[in-house]
C-alpha cells in the first residue's frame, strides 16, 4: 500500500484498465485465433460485434468493481457471495466457471506460443519458460501485476498499431468492399451477435485480478468508471482494428490454411522486417500479459487459504498455487490453440453468460444503487489508507 500510495489518480485508472488489456490482449487475441473464430469469420459485421462485445464486458466488470469495494471483499469469493446474497451458495457458480477458465486461459498461452514459436524453429520448451516468468510474476502481489500490466499494455498497444494499420492499408480496397457490401459468411446473420455475449462470458475470468487491483489502487465510483471507460477504448480500438485487418486478408489466409495464425500470416506477407519484430514482440508480452493477471486472480483467492497453511508464508502460498496451475496448463495446451479457443473458451463463455454477465447487470446494478443510497459516507478502502485511516 505504500507503493500504491504513491501512485497518481490517473496512474491508478491506467494501471486497473491495463489489466483488463492486459487479460485480453493474450494468446488468442496476438495470434488473430480468437478474432477469427468470434467476429471475422462472419463477415462484415466484425467492427460492430467486436465493439459491441467491449461495451458488454466493460459495463459487466464495472459493477463487478463498484460492488468488490463497496462491501470491502477481500477475495473474490466474498464478492460473490455478496452478489447472490440471501443464496450465497450459488457462488459455487462462479467458482467451477473461474477454474475452468483459468487452466483455459493459461493453456492458450502456453499453446499459442508453442505453435508460434514451432513456425519460426524454436522449441517446445520456450513456452514452458513463458509459464516460469508468469510465475515469478504473480507472487509479488496486485500493485506489481498492476504495474507490469501497464508497461506491457503500452508496448502491444504500439506494436499492435504498427501491424493492424500496414495490414489495413494493404487490403483498403478489399476491406471497404466486403463492408460495402454487406458480406456475410458462416452462414448466420444472427450468430455473430449471439457470440458478444459468450465473448464478454469468457474475458469476465479477469474479475478476480481486477477487482484485487481495483482495491488497492482506486478510491471511489468515479475513478471505478474512468478506469472502465479508458479500458473500453484501449480494449476497442485494439481488437475492432484486429479484425478489420483480419477481415481483408480472411480469403488469403484461410485458403492458406492458416486459421490458427492468421495475424502470423499477415506479419509475413507485409514485406516489413520490422513488422515482424514488433509482431514478435507484441506476442509475447500478449501471452505473459493474459497468463499474469488470470493466474494472479487465483493466487490471490488462495494466498491465505486454511489447507495451505502448511506453507509458512504468503510468498510460499503464491509460488506452490501458480506452480500448480501452470503445470495443469502445461498439459492442457497439448490439445492446440484452435480447439482451447473455440471449444474451451466457447462453452467457459456460454456458462459466463449466466453467471456473470446478466448478474452483475441485473442483480449487482440493483445492489450497488441500493448500497449508495444506504450508505452514501462510504469510502472505499484504497480512499482510507490515503486518508491515514485504520483499515483492516
Amino acid at each position: 500500500m505504500k507503493k500504491a500510495k504513491t501512485i497518481g489518480s490517473f496512474g491508478a485508472i491506467f494501471g486497473v484498465a491495463a489489466v483488463l488489456f492486459g487479460s485480453h490482449a493474450g494468446g488468442g487475441f496476438a495470434t488473430g485465433n480468437q478474432e477469427t473464430q468470434y467476429y471475422v469469420q462472419f463477415g462484415w459485421t466484425a467492427p460492430i460485434t467486436a465493439i459491441l462485445a467491449m461495451v458488454l464486458l466493460t459495463v459487466t466488470l464495472r459493477e463487478a468493481i463498484v460492488m468488490y469495494n463497496n462491501y470491502d471483499c477481500k477475495n473474490y469469493k466474498e464478492l460473490f457471495k455478496h452478489l447472490w446474497d440471501p443464496y450465497p451458495k450459488l457462488e459455487i457458480l462462479w467458482e467451477i466457471y473461474y477454474y475452468l477458465m483459468v487452466i483455459i486461459a493459461v493453456g492458450a498461452v502456453i499453446a499459442g506460443a508453442a505453435a508460434v514459436f514451432q513456425t519460426m524453429g524454436v522449441p517446445y520448451i520456450v513456452s514452458i519458460i513463458i509459464g516460469l516468468v508468469l510465475l515469478i510474476l504473480t507472487v509479488y502481489g496486485a500493485v506489481v501485476v498492476s504495474s507490469a500490466a501497464g508497461v506491457m499494455s503500452i508496448i502491444i498497444m504500439i506494436c499492435c498499431l504498427a501491424i493492424f494499420l500496414t495490414g489495413i492499408s494493404m487490403r483498403t480496397g478489399e476491406i471497404g468492399r466486403i463492408i460495402s457490401a454487406r458480406e456475410v459468411w458462416g452462414g448466420s446473420s444472427i450468430k455473430p451477435f449471439i457470440l458478444i455475449f459468450t465473448y464478454a462470458g469468457f474475458q469476465s475470468v479477469v474479475i478476480p485480478s481486477l477487482a484485487a487491483a481495483s482495491r488497492e489502487l482506486l478510491k471511489n465510483e468515479k475513478q471505478a468508471t474512468a478506469a472502465m471507460a479508458l479500458s473500453f477504448l484501449m480494449n476497442a480500438v485494439a481488437l475492432c482494428l484486429a479484425v478489420t485487418m483480419l477481415l481483408g486478408w480472411f480469403k488469403e489466409f484461410s485458403a492458406a490454411g492458416q486459421m490458427t495464425l492468421p495475424t502470423l500470416f499477415v506479419a509475413k506477407h507485409t514485406g516489413s522486417p520490422a513488422i515482424a519484430v514488433a509482431y514478435q514482440i507484441s506476442l509475447f508480452l500478449c501471452l505473459i500479459s493474459t497468463g499474469v493477471t488470470c493466474i494472479f486472480g487465483l493466487v490471490n483467492r488462495f494466498e491465505e487459504h486454511e489447507k495451505l497453511t502448511f506453507l509458512k508464508t504468503r510468498q510460499k502460498r503464491r509460488v506452490f498455487t501458480a506452480a500448480m496451475i501452470i503445470i495443469v496448463a502445461v498439459f492442457i495446451s497439448s490439445t492446440g490453440l484452435t480447439n482451447i479457443v473455440k471449444f474451451g473458451y466457447g462453452y467457459c463463455g456460454y456458462l459466463g453468460i449466466f453467471v456473470i454477465v446478466i448478474p452483475f447487470l441485473t442483480i449487482g446494478v440493483y445492489k450497488n444503487r441500493k448500497f449508495k443510497r444506504e450508505h452514501p459516507d462510504h469510502k472505499w478502502y484504497g480512499q482510507r489508507v490515503l486518508d491515514g485511516e485504520e483499515v483492516e
